[in-house]
């Protein structure tokens, strides 16, 4: 039977992580950190570091803390209150994924344990300019070369690019639709290019260029062909994740259009007096209840090893969407202040946008619980 309940270790796993974040990803870092080169706190990834938490879906064998993904739903939706900017997402649950997937044992043990710890940060290099989230829109080319590869392309979106040791790199090694391989490249490689990009969570994404970059037999993740089915795998994790991430945030911003509305007072009674707003209120509470109960049952299902395609999409896609329109309604509460560099609420705003597109937007989410719900045996 599903069990929603949370457990006291779990409980105090979300208070240690809660404080960890108030001292180290307050507001002022998380201004601090907007458009930065680098993106995140160090002091903060040491801590967390320190914690076990930057390895804690890892297991225990590779140098992680071995918990399931219930605790990383924990742990991100008070990541996503606190809005802190880590490359945690890409490095130590994406990236380790991927080469505990489909990796060799020497990738494994050579680059795992560095990823738990925190010794060593990796980015997926994934979409394209102009091209979707499916396998289609992976046309970086890596032709055979020798004993190697050469990569040729652009991509977009690269996360924390300038503090990565290896990039992960999806690139077509066929005609196939699904003929894509996971690379692991050097970013201070011959051929690579970073390019730092503004985005409208201000957060730090790169453009990567590659211009016939090198890469041997051995930086191949996963037998020839076998990387698009290695990246869907790790793709449930990622949106179990955000939508946790998602979550927290959403909750935060409720939380304060709120207190907002009981403090500013109009026509001499509170806003949140108003019908109209209230409503509102109500509507964006029930729609977050809800997300964070599909949000617990992928956790849950992932984490006895059910299939958890159609609930991790369901999951990402109800809760990107309910953090984007209850961050618009706050903005509408607030009134023209809320868009102020002052005032917290547009800082929730601008991400809940981003969240919105990223790690499969909302229509490849759509078209994930559609081939589900048609083909249930792929749920």
């Amino acid at each position: 039977m599903l069990n929603l309940d949370f457990t006291e270790e779990q409980d105090m796993l979300r208070e240690m992580v809660r404080g960890v974040c108030e001292q180290y990803a307050n507001l002022d870092v998380v201004r601090a950190m907007e458009d930065d080169a680098v993106g995140y706190p160090v002091d903060l990834w040491a801590q967390l570091a320190e914690l076990g938490i930057l390895g804690m879906t890892i297991p225990e064998e590779h140098g992680g803390s071995g918990m399931t993904m219930q605790e990383g739903v924990v742990v991100y939706e008070e990541l996503g209150r606190a809005l802190a900017p880590l490359p945690h997402l890409v490095s130590a649950v994406v990236s380790a994924r991927a080469i505990l997937t489909g990796g060799s044992a020497e990738q494994i043990a050579e680059w795992v344990p560095k990823l738990a710890s925190g010794e060593a940060i990796f980015t997926p290099a994934w979409t394209e300019p102009d091209n979707g989230f499916g396998p289609k829109g992976v046309q970086v080319e890596a032709v055979a070369d020798g004993d190697g590869f050469t990569i040729t392309g652009t991509k977009q979106h690269v996360y924390f690019a300038s503090s990565a040791q290896r990039l992960i790199v999806l690139a077509r090694t066929g005609a196939e639709p699904t003929a894509i391989d996971l690379f692991l490249v050097d970013p201070a490689a011959d051929g690579v290019t970073l390019t730092q990009k503004m985005s409208i969570s201000s957060d730090t994404q790169y453009r990567v260029d590659f211009a016939g970059v090198k890469v041997s037999a051995a930086d191949r993740i996963g037998a020839a062909g076998s990387g698009w089915a290695t990246w869907q795998t790790v793709m449930n994790d990622a949106m179990i994740l955000q939508a946790a991430y998602a979550n927290g945030g959403n909750e935060h911003a409720l939380d304060i259009t709120v207190q907002y509305s009981k403090d500013r007072e109009q026509f001499d009674k509170p806003l949140g007096a108003f019908q109209a707003l209230s409503h509102d209120m109500a509507d964006a509470k029930t729609a977050l209840d809800g997300s964070k109960v599909l949000n617990y049952e992928a956790a849950w299902a992932h984490s006895l090893g059910r299939p958890v395609t159609k609930l991790a999409a369901m999951s990402k896609l109800f809760a990107c969407n309910s953090y984007r329109d209850t961050t618009a309604m706050a903005q509408q509460i607030f009134g023209g202040v809320g868009f102020t560099l002052e005032y917290e609420i547009q800082l929730y705003f601008r991400r809940a946008k981003q969240q919105q597109i990223t790690w499969n937007d909302t229509r490849t989410c759509e078209d994930l619980i559609a081939a589900a719900v048609l083909d249930e045996s792929a749920a």
